[in-house]
C-alpha cells in the first residue's frame, strides 16, 4: 500500500465519520460499533479544528481513502500536562500492511518534539494480541487493568492500560 500520514482538518470530517462507522463494524476492538460516534459532521469538523499541539489527529491515506488513525489528546491541567492519550485505528483490510507501526511511529515522534509530554498511554482489550504486539514493539508497557470496560452482547470486555515513557 502507498499510503501518506497526515494531519486530520475539518474537511476530513465526514469521511472521518464513515471511516469510523466502517472500522466500527468491523471488529469489537473499538469502544464503538458500526453506529460509529455520535456527531454530525459540523461537531466532527469543530472536534478537529479544535486540536492543537501538542495534541495531535493523525489519518493515514491512500488516493483520499483513510485507512487508518491515530490521536494524541494532551492534557492542559499543569498537574496532568506530562501525560498524553493515544487512540489508533486501522481499517481491516489494510491490516497487516504497517500502517499501524507508521502512525504510531509519527505520533511518538510528535509527542517527543513536547518536552512536557514525558508518559503515553492506551487501552487495549486484553485479547486484541496483535494490538497489544505493535504497543510493545514501541516500548508500551501494562502499567494495570480495567475490569468491564465494555460490555459487548451482554459479556463484560477487560481492557489492559498500557505506557509508554518519552
Amino acid at each position: 500500500m502507498n499510503f501518506t500520514i497526515r494531519p486530520a482538518t475539518r474537511a476530513d470530517a465526514a469521511e472521518f465519520l464513515r471511516y469510523l462507522a466502517l472500522v466500527g463494524g468491523e471488529s469489537d476492538n473499538l469502544t464503538f460499533g458500526s453506529e460509529g460516534l455520535p456527531f454530525s459532521e459540523a461537531q466532527e469538523a469543530k472536534m478537529l479544528d479544535s486540536v492543537t499541539p501538542p495534541s495531535v489527529f493523525l489519518l493515514a491515506v491512500e488516493g483520499g481513502k483513510i485507512l487508518g488513525n491515530i490521536s494524541l489528546q494532551a492534557d492542559r491541567r499543569a498537574r496532568m500536562r506530562h501525560r498524553g492519550q493515544i487512540a489508533i485505528s486501522v481499517r481491516r483490510e489494510a491490516w497487516g500492511h504497517g500502517i499501524g507501526s507508521a502512525l504510531m511511529q509519527a505520533v511518538i515522534d510528535h509527542a517527543r518534539r513536547f518536552p512536557e509530554l514525558e508518559l503515553l498511554n492506551l487501552e487495549v482489550r486484553q485479547d486484541n494480541l496483535r494490538a497489544i504486539r505493535l504497543y510493545e514493539k514501541f516500548g508500551f508497557c501494562k502499567v494495570g487493568f480495567d475490569p468491564a470496560l465494555m460490555k459487548i452482547g451482554g459479556e463484560w470486555i477487560d481492557y489492559d492500560i498500557m505506557q509508554l515513557r518519552l
